[in-house]
């Protein structure tokens, strides 16, 4: 057997033990990188972490560090509530309130599972109060994760920029950007209507300081409903029994806009004014974002310590050691060749375009399992020297593999969805999943197919 199928072998190992045995992929790939770097194809530890992103590692950490001060002193908090005022109560417009805002958390730098963690509990208790559908609401949280997830100050974006820099490969960071929003946007509008969004704006405004105005929302949501697939009779019945083994935590209880939680204090207005410099910063000035993000958090950190105390053990570590660890493997199969091994045998297929759906198709059903930075970090350096040959354009077959490989992220077996299913109060937790499973099935089977016609076909870079 050629080291190189032997590297490709294991990196197919990794991927599921960490799928089935709930091991971080991160530590399976440093693992990995240390037993075929070293005894496959002969590298000391210094070839091994040649490939170590250090850059990225500062990313991650720096953003995560400032989002987690963000949530320990309840600016998040404060955002969703001032997004929810701004549409006057009208309930139709809630989930696009949540798409919009988790879109602009991970456009700005949070880490996809991260504002999907911050969103969905309150977007999810909005909908058991408003009778909107929890599938509805938690795929509209998800692929608004998804929308802004590629954008060139994001980690996705980050991540996804960063290798195609590496590799010396055409790159649009715009496009890419682009090419995610449009896809999730289009899916989040289909969702909408098939999942009863219509039949919201029969409901018109309601009042959140109503305390009984949520009970007379969600039973007209009922009434109006007609048995939708989308719909769980669980927000009427509560959860029904043998299902506590699909809880992973308690459910939140239904958001109270206290005094508290819509006050602007000193500490959320400097923490906003932080997240506002950050964007600033690295558009306009072009600075680091992960160490103009690590200095911003010190600085608060500084003038508040008590809210910031626990911020430091809240930064993304799983994802920092997931990401690290993924790309030092594939540094280590770029050093000794099985990229160029394997581009060549995707190449070799002969049909090009037959290749490329082929990858696109890859990315999705691994992603619906796994990791989706992971499955990136893995498929595109192993596209490198397939679309080096110039018969398929680049920017739309990377694009094609990102769009691909994150809009699957509403599967119950993600991050995302997964904790967009444990957020969900008051619902019959194994229909929920049911339907949680089936629609990212829809997802993977349609997705990959739509991005690779639209972005791949046309040749675009």
């Amino acid at each position: 057997m050629s080291p190189e199928l032997i590297s490709i072998l294991v990196l197919v190992v990794v991927f599921v033990i960490a799928t089935t045995r709930s091991v971080n992929m991160g530590a399976l790939a440093f693992a990995a990188a240390f037993g075929v770097g070293g005894l496959v194809a002969g590298l000391d530890a210094d070839g091994i972490f040649a490939g170590f992103p250090g850059d990225l590692f500062v990313v991650l950490v720096g953003v995560t560090y400032l989002f987690a001060i963000a949530r320990a002193n309840g600016t998040t908090d404060w955002l969703v509530h001032a997004a929810v005022r701004l549409v006057r109560g009208r309930v139709a417009l809630i989930p696009w309130v949540m798409f919009a805002l988790t879109g602009a958390l991970t456009a700005i730098g949070a880490v996809s599972p991260a504002a999907v963690a911050i969103v969905a509990p309150i977007a999810l208790s909005f909908a058991a109060r408003y009778g909107i559908s929890p599938l509805l609401m938690g795929a509209m949280v998800v692929h608004g994760a998804q929308a802004g997830g590629f954008s060139p100050i994001s980690i996705y974006g980050s991540i996804v920029n960063g290798i195609v820099d590496r590799e010396k490969l055409p790159g649009n960071e715009v496009v890419l950007f682009l090419a995610s929003f449009a896809a999730n946007l289009v899916i989040a509008a289909v969702v909408f209507v098939v999942c009863g969004g219509m039949k919201l704006w029969s409901q018109g405004a309601v009042d959140d300081s109503d305390p009984a105005a949520g009970s007379r929302a969600a039973g007209a949501a009922r009434v109006g409903d007609g048995g939708t697939p989308c719909s769980s009779e669980a927000e009427s019945l509560g959860e029904a029994p043998g299902t506590a083994q699909l809880r992973t935590h308690p459910a939140p209880a239904p958001p109270k806009l206290s005094l508290e939680s819509t006050t602007l204090t000193p500490a959320r207005t400097a923490t906003l004014t932080s997240l506002l410099a950050l964007v600033v910063a690295v558009l306009v000035f072009d600075l680091d974002a992960g160490l103009t993000a690590i200095t911003l958090a010190v600085v608060l950190s500084t003038a508040w310590p008590d809210d910031s105390r626990k911020a430091v053990g809240e930064i993304a570590w799983p994802t920092v050691l997931l990401i690290c660890g993924v790309l030092t493997y594939v540094g280590v199969l770029d050093e000794m060749g099985t990229i160029t091994w394997a581009g060549e045998g995707v190449g070799n297929i002969g049909i090009p375009l037959l290749a490329a759906v082929l990858l696109c198709y890859i990315g999705a059903l691994v992603s619906a399992f796994a990791s989706s930075v992971g499955i990136m970090g893995a498929l595109i350096p192993l596209a490198v020297p397939f679309l080096e040959r110039g018969e398929i354009g680049a920017v739309g077959m990377v694009a094609a593999l990102a769009v691909s490989a994150t809009v699957v992220d509403v599967s119950p077996f993600s991050t995302n969805g997964a904790l967009v299913l444990a957020a969900a109060p008051d619902v019959d937790r194994e229909r929920f999943f049911r339907q949680l499973m089936v629609y990212g099935g829809i997802v993977v089977a349609v997705v990959p197919a739509a991005a690779w016609l639209v972005m791949v076909v046309p040749g675009w870079g």
